[in-house]
Formats: structure tokens, C-alpha cells, sequence
């Protein structure tokens, strides 16, 4: 058995090997658009008569799209689902229409760490356009704060660690199991004022520091952020960026997201081209994930 129609909404950028696997799943040979869909209109027509939608997180599948579909049954992200509240997708609406909502995790995790500490360690060393201080330094010594301590904060820490650096977190829920690794836990406020970087790895749509944690962030800082878009407000970071000429900010392209264009205007804000966690290894990971949901669901279901 298989779904009568698998229609990948959007640019999925699944490997052609798994692409080739999902096509047997598919009564109805399936539908593949490269692009992102503008509006609900257009969304809504490429679903069409599809029972089974895979979509990136560029691609906002809210409750009219759904309420709209009668004849979805699963909906695959092809992209981290961590919780319900940041998804792209309105899964509380999809439960209520009993249509099964399955997304992936830890599968840009390395490259991302990679990004980290490369950005971190041209930035101290100089290597690249921007040298955060007169002298070199080294990554030894230097504290840093982890805001948001799951698979991938847990990875930082643990590298940072390596690096000879002093870690602290900040999550919403303490990490007892990882404080015994030596991790200590600080309150966001006290986080912000004593960490020489400050990196962050939350939900999209988490808007954690604010101008009070701005306000009392340490002097000649850095502060990271890899998440999918802004994970502070907008304003506040600008006036610190602002005041601060010897602090910098480090962005890669999903991070900064819309506001490219703004933040280039500021010489430290450092901002990649590239997302720092799609490498061809993690395109592979997340294909396979998405692979092993859909036959997952057609198990569950007795459709397979």
C-alpha cells in the first residue's frame, strides 16, 4: 500500500536517492515543485488532492491551508520539530483533522558546531576581516554561555569544554545530568553579564533576551546566534550593537534571515552567506529521516 499522492510543496532539498524511494510510495506519480509558494492560494493549489505534503520550514502550512485540504493525511517537515509552537506547520489544527504531523531532528548538528568555532576562532585569532581585540587570544580561559542546552547547546558545551573555556547555561528547565559534567547554571541575567560569548540555540519564534539582558551584557562580547531567525528582539540588539563597537554578533543565513540587508550596515556583525548547518552530510541525514517518517506512518497505519 501507499498514499494515492505525495506532492513535495516546496524546495524539500532531498537527496535524488531518497527521492527515487518516496516515489514508490506514491500511487500517483509525485509532484516536486524547487520553489517556495508566495501565498495560502498557491500553497493550496499545489496540495491539491495530495494525501501526503512534504514541506521545508520555509513554507508556513497554517490552519486555513489545512482546514482546506480534506484529503491530507500526513504532513512530513523536512526541517527540526522541537516543539508545536515553533513549527511552520499548525499541528494543533492538523490533530484536530486527524492528519499526523512528523518532523526531524539532530541532522545539521555538526556542521553547525563546525560553524561555531571556525567564526570563533577567526574572529579571536584575527584571520578574517575582524580581530575582536588588539592582541590574538586563544579560546582557553574565556567563559561561555549557552542559552538553550539540547542536542546542540549540549555539543557547544562540550567542545567549548575541549577548547580549555569555562561554560555556563541557561535553559528553561535545568540540566542536572550536565552540571555534573561541570557545566554550571546561571540565571539568563547573571549568563549574559559574565560570559565573553553568549550562543544561542533555541526554537524559532523564541525571543529570549531583551533589552534588560541587553542592557547587562558584558562589555567587548560576542554573541552567536544560529537559530532560524531572530531569537532576541530586534530593537535592543541594535542599540547594544550600536553602543558597543568592541562587541560583535555572528549570524549565518538562516539566522539573520530578513534582516541581511539591515544588519550588514554594522561592521561587527559578522553574517554568513550559507546556512552553517545544510552541509551535503546533513541533506543526506535529514533525507533519510524524512524516509524513515513516511514509512513509518504507512507502518503504523497498515498502509504498507
Amino acid at each position: 500500500m501507499a498514499f494515492r499522492k505525495i506532492t513535495l510543496i516546496d524546495s524539500c532539498n532531498l537527496t535524488s536517492q531518497v527521492l527515487e524511494q518516496i516515489k514508490i510510495l506514491s500511487i500517483a506519480p509525485i509532484s516536486i515543485y524547487n520553489d517556495f509558494p508566495a501565498t495560502d492560494d498557491e500553497i493550496l493549489s499545489r496540495i491539491g488532492d495530495a494525501d501526503c505534503i512534504l514541506a521545508s520550514w520555509h513554507t508556513k502550512v497554517n490552519a486555513e491551508v489545512i482546514k482546506a485540504s480534506p484529503n491530507l493525511k500526513y504532513i512530513g517537515m523536512c526541517c527540526s520539530l522541537y516543539d508545536e509552537d515553533a513549527a511552520n506547520v499548525d499541528i494543533v489544527e492538523a490533530r484536530q483533522q486527524n492528519i499526523v504531523v512528523k518532523g526531524v531532528r539532530d541532522y545539521g548538528d555538526d556542521g553547525t558546531l563546525e560553524f561555531i568555532f571556525a567564526e570563533l576562532i577567526y574572529l579571536m585569532k584575527g584571520l578574517g576581516r575582524l580581530q575582536w581585540q588588539a592582541d590574538t587570544r586563544e579560546l582557553r580561559g574565556k567563559t561561555m554561555g549557552i542559552i538553550g542546552m539540547g542536542t546542540l547547546g549540549t555539543m557547544v558545551a562540550r567542545t567549548a569544554r575541549h577548547f580549555g573555556m569555562k561554560v555556563f547555561y541557561f535553559n528553561r528547565n535545568r540540566k542536572f545530568e550536565l552540571e555534573k559534567e561541570g557545566f554550571g547554571f546561571l540565571p539568563l541575567n547573571e549568563l549574559v553579564a559574565c560570559c565573553d560569548v553568549v550562543s544561542l540555540h533555541l526554537p524559532k519564534n523564541s525571543i529570549v533576551l531583551t533589552e534588560l539582558e541587553f542592557r547587562n551584557k558584558k562589555p567587548n562580547s560576542i554573541l552567536i546566534n544560529t537559530s532560524i531567525g531572530l531569537t532576541f528582539d530586534k530593537e535592543a540588539f541594535v542599540n547594544w550593537i550600536s553602543a558597543e563597537p568592541t562587541s560583535y554578533a555572528i549570524f549565518d543565513s538562516v539566522a539573520v534571515g530578513e534582516h541581511l540587508e539591515e544588519f550588514s550596515k554594522y561592521q561587527n556583525i559578522i553574517i554568513s552567506e550559507r546556512s552553517s548547518g545544510f552541509t551535503l552530510e546533513a541533506k543526506s541525514r535529514l533525507s533519510e529521516k524524512v524516509l524513515d517518517n513516511i514509512n513509518g506512518f504507512l507502518s503504523d497505519t497498515g498502509m504498507k
